[in-house]
């Protein structure tokens, strides 16, 4: 484990999960983060894998009004675990968490990426701490194409410098607060709490990190998900 900087050590990290979404293309009977792999819930891992982190003080759950499968996991009795009311977008269940926070920085983490490793935590926050925030990110290795509505390629996309875009992502808590509040009070398009803060000017690093750090989004993505965690494991 790195040796933390001592602001965020005396003042702790909190952690942002935003997990009111339903994860509609997995055609299950229940949210995405509560399908089991590796014997546990999507988001037992996503949350875990944050509390073990020494300089995370706090996690904030941001959950549908109706979701009633939290309260059930073990993990939802941790003191440091405390929940929200998510809101119709992503960026509104982090607003809402973020008034809650308790730390002077936070990140943020997708309750469906379940196989985040330490070393890549540990990488994030030494980053983020030097600069405006950063995020976690992978390559892009494959050759790139922009197509039609229709599906025609329209061009070869030069791949250099392109990124896939991970979680977590952090930044102090204040300015992820006023970014997200004034992206949305303009209607602006946020895809990620990167997209708020580089719209308010700020400069965010890539720190480079795992590519199995995959969001859970389709059926096979379970399966891979396990492979992951057992290799990790």
């Amino acid at each position: 484990m790195i040796d933390l900087p001592t602001g965020l050590t005396a003042g702790g990290l909190t952690a942002i999960v935003p997990a009111a979404g339903i994860g509609s293309r997995m055609g299950a009977d229940v949210p995405k983060q509560y399908l089991p792999v590796a014997d546990k819930t999507i988001i037992e891992h996503s949350v875990g894998v944050l509390l073990r982190h020494p300089a995370v003080t706090q996690v904030i759950v941001a959950l549908a009004p109706h979701d009633d499968w939290f309260e059930r996991l073990p993990v939802a009795a941790d003191p440091r675990v405390l929940r929200v009311e998510g809101g119709a977008e992503r960026a509104y269940s982090v607003l809402n968490a973020l008034q809650v926070a308790s730390a002077d920085w936070v990140l943020v983490h997708d309750a469906a990426r379940p196989c985040l490793c330490q070393g890549d935590l540990d990488a994030l926050i030494a980053t983020a701490m030097t600069c405006d925030g950063a995020i976690l990110g992978s390559r892009v290795r494959d050759t790139m194409k922009r197509t039609d509505a229709a599906g025609n390629i329209l061009a070869t996309v030069e791949r250099e410098q392109l990124w896939h875009a991970l979680t977590p992502q952090m930044f102090p808590t204040a300015r992820l607060k006023r970014a997200l509040e004034e992206g949305l009070a303009l209607g602006a398009i946020i895809t990620d709490e990167a997209s708020a803060m580089e719209r308010a000017g700020f400069t965010v690093r890539m720190v480079e990190g795992r590519a199995d750090n995959i969001k859970v989004t389709r059926p096979e993505d379970l399966a891979l998900a396990g492979l992951f965690l057992s290799q990790q494991a």
